[in-house]
């Protein structure tokens, strides 16, 4: 366990700090699918029940797991002699996430819902790839006692990347409108693409190859044994079903968000002023907190402390649906949702990633993440159903509900199991 100034000192690490670039690329494409789509979407009149299911756009992100064996064990032509196995991927995801973002901008939801559709199922997918290798590339670029600062420096990266894809999205929409909003948000992944170029390719422990003619065994070594290894793990049902339910009542709150706020009667500049600005210096806050929370105390403690912590910022919506339009309460219920959400992020990345042998990295962070990811889709897809039949306030209170499973699941692990290890 390390004393509270080294662990401070982490983020001035170099790789640490060069995170924070592949954290906003990923961050990105994300509220593109999701929260800024939802916004456009009921400016353009669609029901918030149509908002809700179309979350299903992002299902890509729940199931990455069945094409990150790809990632680990496929080398694309040319591109990996020049930039090795992870670089060659990241660059290719990062061209088509930026290609797709373009595309998405350009549709007309009011007059072609299902075309959105399309494109946003295509941009999930290309940006539920490039997680898959900045994930993989975090995880082996890092040793154990760095993965919390490293964990947390993603997370902080990842939510610059959603503010410009939020208030800069919004901003940029109410004077320039969607398609150049979007395209703004294109032009940025340029930045992401420098980094991928400029790092080195990661250390890998690699498994022993099977001959290349024998593509039984290479099956067996690129898809069955990633989980058979997991599976030999102590509780690792229970882990999974954690992994699952941890950031559910988040998920919930997070799907219906922006449609809360339209609703309520705030301007795009209101909500990305505040929501996304506000927001956004809470939530960096917040992911250095949780990065220190985990070097101090360890994973599991950290992670009980800011799971409760998430709590509070569904009652605090809670309490602004009650309150009606406030700029003041609007601002406080930003303040706690974006501090404890990053805190428990940051201490949850980290938990992901020592849970993986980094003889499947790719692959098995994918099937964790995938299981993150089912809550903010497949488990969030009927927030809208219920914010139409119970009101704003009840819904808000059922988030908090939501989030109630993970937490006790935690505590059993926190009696039973030590926290992964990187299984190296």
């Amino acid at each position: 366990m390390r004393s509270w100034n080294a662990a401070v000192f982490l983020y001035l690490d170099r790789r640490i700090l060069a995170l924070f670039i592949l954290g906003f690329a990923s961050g990105l494409p994300l509220l593109l699918v999701y929260s800024t789509l939802s916004f456009w979407l009921r400016q353009e009149s669609v029901s918030l029940t149509e908002i809700g299911w179309f979350s299903l756009a992002g299902t890509a992100y729940g199931f990455k797991f069945l094409w990150a064996p790809l990632v680990d064990h496929i080398r694309i032509p040319v591109l990996a002699a020049w930039l090795g196995q992870r670089r060659s991927w990241l660059l290719c995801a990062q061209v088509a996430v930026t290609a797709t973002i373009v595309a998405l901008g350009a549709t007309s939801p009011g007059e072609a819902l299902t075309l959105t559709a399309f494109w946003a199922v295509a941009l999930a997918f290309a940006s539920a790839t490039q997680d898959i290798v900045v994930d993989a590339f975090r995880i082996e670029m890092l040793d154990d006692e760095e993965q919390g600062s490293g964990a947390a420096n993603f997370v902080n990266g990842y939510r610059v990347g959603t503010l410009a894809a939020g208030a800069g999205a919004l901003i940029l929409a109410d004077v320039y409108g969607w398609f150049w909003a979007y395209a703004a948000m294109a032009a940025l992944m340029v930045l992401g693409m420098a980094v991928t170029l400029w790092l080195p390719e990661p250390l890998r422990l690699e498994g022993p190859e099977p001959a290349c003619e024998d593509w039984r065994a290479r099956f067996q070594n690129a898809v069955v044994e990633p989980f058979r290894e997991f599976m030999t793990r102590e509780h690792w049902i229970v882990i999974l079903v954690f992994v699952a339910v941890y950031k559910y009542g988040d998920a919930l709150l997070g799907a219906m968000a922006n449609p809360f706020y339209a609703d309520m009667g705030f301007s795009g500049t209101e909500i990305a002023v505040i929501t996304k600005g506000w927001g956004l210096a809470m939530s960096l806050t917040g992911a250095i907190l949780g990065g220190v929370l985990v070097a101090r105390q360890g994973l599991l403690m950290a992670l009980f402390v800011t799971g409760i912590g998430q709590l509070t910022g569904n009652l605090a919506f809670a309490w602004l649906a009650m309150a009606g339009k406030s700029l003041s309460a609007l601002t406080f219920a930003i303040a706690v949702e974006n501090l404890t959400g990053a805190m428990a992020t940051a201490a949850f990345v980290a938990y992901l990633s020592s849970l993986c042998n980094v003889q499947f990295t790719a692959t098995q962070y994918a099937l964790l993440t995938s299981l993150t990811a089912q809550a903010r889709t497949l488990f969030a897809a009927g927030g809208g159903w219920l914010a139409d039949h119970l009101g704003w306030t009840m819904f808000f209170l059922t988030t908090i509900a939501a989030a109630v499973p993970g937490l006790v699941f935690l505590v059993w692990l926190m009696r039973r199991a030590a926290p992964g290890g990187s299984h190296q």
